[in-house]
Parts: structure tokens; sequence; C-alpha cells
């Protein structure tokens, strides 16, 4: 897991390099179609890399921009209509049955499907009318990592391409030497509370959002930790409620609009006598502060991403787990 997760800026540079004349070409194309609106379709870690691109795609185009649910098409045999609409579908394997479905639906619905897939001979390849190739290379650490972040990278660079936003093209120019940057940042000084912890919250805001998500995952399957993911906004309804003194928080924020909302919150939370671990910032008194590499505010997340992962195998193996052999997992996960 650690191996893989420290390759991703070789991935990252040359996913950037043999796919942006296409990506090019698409953004083109989808400019040229006007679609009505954009679906995700995705599972595990792609469902949250699906979140990061909802937030991408939706504040940069204005389109509306949701989520399918995989069973409406693969369970209950439903027919969406999905005319003039952008299907964009984010697969490792490309096999699993549920996905298959969705994405045959879509298309069947008149969807127009773009699939990111590591594996550019699976079935989900097959379906789409246009690959957007991860060049991940073999995943041989059950815990996804390294695709996770070239999905990350891939949806960037389509958005970029997709809108012409000229700073973002930019920052993904020098994100593959800002993730070998990342990669070496030491995130330790939350380890011993990680492995003391019984529950977890991990809060991010937009585009974080799905990395917190995935940040949560990773520390349930590879360290046997509850962790729960929220929104900065969401956690204040309810959840708040739980947080009382020595309670773990991860909070992961970028130098966005939602930065000072997402800060006052980490201070609302040491306030509560919670263990608050920020990402990026001066923690509060008794906090934790981690290393966070400057960046675009939409590739900060793929970065805390990156230093995270070497923190989340640091966590599993002083927790007496083995990061590459997560119990009762599979590299393929076939749901219908």
């Amino acid at each position: 897991m650690f191996q893989e997760a420290a390759a991703a800026s070789h991935v990252v540079d040359e996913l950037l390099r043999r796919n942006r004349s296409l990506a090019v070409d698409l953004g083109a194309r989808l400019r040229a179609m006007e679609p009505r609106g954009v679906v995700l379709c995705g599972r595990g870690s792609s469902d949250h890399a699906g979140l990061y691109a909802r937030y991408l795609i939706e504040t940069g185009t204005g389109l509306m921009t949701s989520a399918a649910a995989p069973s409406i098409a693969s369970i209950y045999a439903g027919k969406p209509q999905l005319r003039n609409t952008v299907c964009i579908t984010i697969s490792q394997s490309g096999q699993s049955p549920d996905l298959l479905a969705a994405v045959g639906a879509a298309r069947q619905g008149g969807a127009f499907v773009i699939a990111l897939v590591n594996v550019e001979t699976s079935p989900l390849a097959d379906l789409a009318d246009v690959v957007l190739p991860l060049h991940a290379g073999p995943e041989n650490s059950v815990a996804a990592t390294k695709t996770f972040i070239a999905s990350l990278a891939a949806v960037a660079q389509l958005t970029a391409c997709w809108v012409r936003d000229d700073a973002l093209t930019d920052a993904l120019d020098a994100l593959p030497a800002r993730l070998e940057t990342a990669s070496r940042l030491d995130w330790s000084a939350a380890r011993d509370t990680l492995t003391r912890a019984s529950n977890l919250y991990v809060v991010g805001r937009g585009p974080g959002l799905g990395v917190a998500s995935e940040a949560a995952l990773k520390l349930k399957e590879t360290a046997g930790l509850h962790a729960e993911a929220f929104s900065a906004a969401e956690v204040r309804h309810g959840p708040m409620a739980l947080v009382k003194r020595g309670f773990p928080v991860l909070v992961l924020p970028q130098d966005d609009e939602s930065r000072d909302d997402t800060l006052a919150l980490a201070a609302e939370f040491a306030a509560r006598g919670a263990q608050v671990m920020l990402a990026g910032e001066t923690a509060a008194p008794g906090g934790i502060s981690l290393p966070t590499v400057k960046a675009h505010p939409a590739i900060q997340p793929i970065l805390m991403i990156q230093s995270f992962y070497r923190l989340a195998a640091e966590v599993a193996v002083a927790r007496g787990y083995d990061p590459d052999r997560p119990p009762y997992l599979n590299k393929v996960t076939e749901t219908v």
C-alpha cells in the first residue's frame, strides 16, 4: 500500500501527458454538446472520486451534477431517461456487475458515457463512448491508492479542458512534482491518536469532501478504525453531539471559499475538548498540525490524500493490521 501510494506522482505524470490531447478534444466535444446534466457512477473509492468530480464540474460548468444509484438499474431494472446527459463512470477494474448494469442503462437512456478506468480492456471500457485511461498499471494492494489519486487527476484534467480553466491546467502541470513532495510529508504526529482511537470524524467541504470520505474508508478497511466522513456543514446537523473531550477529528480544509467556515468548525471542535488534527494550518492549543503542500485549491485535496496514505499505512501496522491484506476484502468487489 505504501509503495503504490508513493508511485502516484509517476502515474499522474504519465496520465497527464498521455491523456492531454484526448482530454482537450473531449472538452471541446462536451462544450459543443451542451449537455443538460452530468451523472456520476462509481463504488467505494471511485464513488469518492466522483464526489470530487461533482464539485469541480458543477462549480465549473453550472450543470446539475449528481451521483447515480447503480441498483436502480442492476436490481430494480429502472430505465433512466438521460438524453443529452453525460455519464461519467469511474472504476479501477471496470468489472463490477452493478456498475456495468448502470452504465449500460444510462447509455440505452441516451447518455454520452465517459469511462475513467484503469483496465482499458475491461467490460466497462467496451460500454463507453470515450475512455480516459488512468495509466496506473497493476495495483496489488487491495486498498486503492494510486488509482484513486489518478482518478482525481483525470477528473481535474477533464474539467480544466472542458471549462478552459488555464489556472487549473497550470496547477496540473505542477502536480506530479508536488505529489512527490506530499508523499514525503510526515503526518506521524497523528499516528498515536489514531492508533488509540475507537471512533473518528474526518471533515472536509467542497472538493475536499470526497477526499475526507476516502480517508475515512481507508482507516476502516486497513486499520479497523470506525471513521466517518462529514461535510463541515453537515456535521453540525446532529453528529456534532457525539464530539466530546478527547474525540478525534481529522480536518482537511483547502484554500477556497469554504476555508474560513471549516477552520471555524475546527475551533468549535477544539473548544469542546476534541483532539483536532488539522491539515495545513496551525492547530488550536493541544491540537495537532499536519504539514501540506500549497497549491491551487482544487489540487490541494489530491495532495492531502497523498500525505494521508503514508499515515494510514503506519496506523494500520500500529493497530496490528496488515494494510495489504485487509480482512474480508477483495481487490475486485463484484456487487449486483
